[in-house]
């Protein structure tokens, strides 16, 4: 996942950006109101905008001082909110909001892995990274994703968690999760739970590292998906704990159509095909096509993909390194690409950038997208 200096504080985690019906009185048709969710290391924030996005309001901070790792909005009703969050006293748990974040409630029983018995070695969940909401006919069901990696489900809209799959205590994914030392610098990951919208019963989901995985049971048993995908040079792409994913989408207008931005690149998977190509290549090779966020458009599926990313520079001194925030637009499902808003984003380079999933599109208007961002400070002794 997001390889960040271990000695730098990813302040920025998550942003997401939905648009709800604002109530009007009388019965009459409602507005539309957009509604911004932060999660950083320091709390979540809710931006509430207009209909015409000019006039804002904060609500926050929720959660003060504690880790939200994600935020989520359940489009099932648009007002359930569920946050990962990592206390300094209550440890790692869920809260959720029935009513858009006017209040909260712990979760009853969040994630948790099962104990250990005399033939196992027991794991402890540190956070959990990735919550997804599930199918339009499931309205109260849940995915979760955690760290170290831990696939989980509930039910009862977040309130109850359970170990879902086979997958968290098979000897054979625990050999491709790797250890709690593996990974990015926080931990390992389980992230990307995707449900396909026409089939709850076919998931996708990926482990940073661990790759790419499918069900078509509703998870009674996964296969990896790697083919095609390149590792770091010198290790064996046969090994799939090599593989690290670091996000994977599915088109909203094209569920058979899957983009990754991978450690090793960019690629698309067209279904039924099970082998990824990789199109980040046409990226400009002063960029490259290693970064962390992306986005699909909401409803062409072919030629308005819209890519957010992180990359990485390195000076002719390889000891150090500069971070730069490019945003980039790939068209022709990922066949061509180039550099949008670079003046917006000039000011944000040079200065070191870490960017994790923090963005997402809107469904009104795609050419909207929320990017969070942090700038590190630099430790260097001057």
């Amino acid at each position: 996942m997001a390889r960040n200096s271990g000695k730098a504080t990813q302040q920025t985690q998550q942003t997401q950006r939905v648009t709800t019906p604002a109530k009007r009185a009388g019965g009459a048709t409602p507005t539309l109101r957009t509604v911004v969710l932060i999660a950083t290391r320091k709390g979540a924030w809710l931006l509430h905008g207009d209909g015409k996005r000019k006039t804002w309001r904060v609500d926050g901070p929720h959660f003060l001082g504690h880790i939200i790792n994600h935020l989520v909005l359940d489009p099932r009703d648009g007002r359930t909110l569920l946050a990962a969050a990592k206390t300094g006293h209550l440890g790692p748990t869920i809260f959720r909001s029935t009513n858009l974040g006017r209040s909260w409630k712990e979760a009853k029983r969040p994630p948790a892995f099962a104990k250990a018995t005399q033939d196992s070695q027991g794991r402890a969940v540190d956070h959990t990274f990735w919550l997804t909401p599930c199918h339009g006919n499931e309205p109260k069901t849940w995915y979760a994703g955690t760290s170290p990696q831990g696939l989980f489900r509930s039910d009862d809209g977040g309130n109850t968690w359970d170990p879902f799959s086979y997958i968290n205590d098979d000897p054979q994914y625990r050999s491709w999760m790797g250890s709690v030392q593996d990974g990015t610098p926080d931990g390992p990951k389980l992230h990307s739970i995707i449900v396909d919208p026409r089939d709850p019963v076919h998931l996708y989901f990926a482990m940073s590292g661990g790759g790419v995985h499918e069900s078509t049971d509703g998870g009674r048993s996964f296969k990896p998906l790697v083919s095609g995908m390149e590792v770091v040079a010198g290790f064996d792409a046969a090994n799939i704990a090599f593989h690290d994913p670091h996000c994977v989408r599915l088109c909203p207008s094209n569920p058979d159509r899957l983009y990754q931005q991978n450690h090793c690149g960019i690629y698309r998977l067209d279904r039924p095909s099970t082998v990824w190509t990789r199109i980040g290549k046409r990226m400009p090779k002063r960029v490259g096509d290693v970064g962390f966020p992306m986005v699909t458009h909401p409803r062409d599926a072919e030629s308005r993909r819209l890519v957010f990313r992180h990359h990485q520079r390195r000076s002719v001194d390889e000891s150090r390194r500069r971070q730069s925030l490019g945003l980039h637009r790939a068209q022709s499902a990922g066949n061509l690409c180039g550099r949008s808003c670079r003046g917006a984003l000039k000011a944000f380079n040079g200065g070191g950038l870490v960017l994790l999933a923090g963005l997402s599109h809107e469904s009104i208007n795609p050419h909207a997208a929320a990017l969070l961002y942090q700038r590190l400070r630099s430790r260097r002794q001057r």
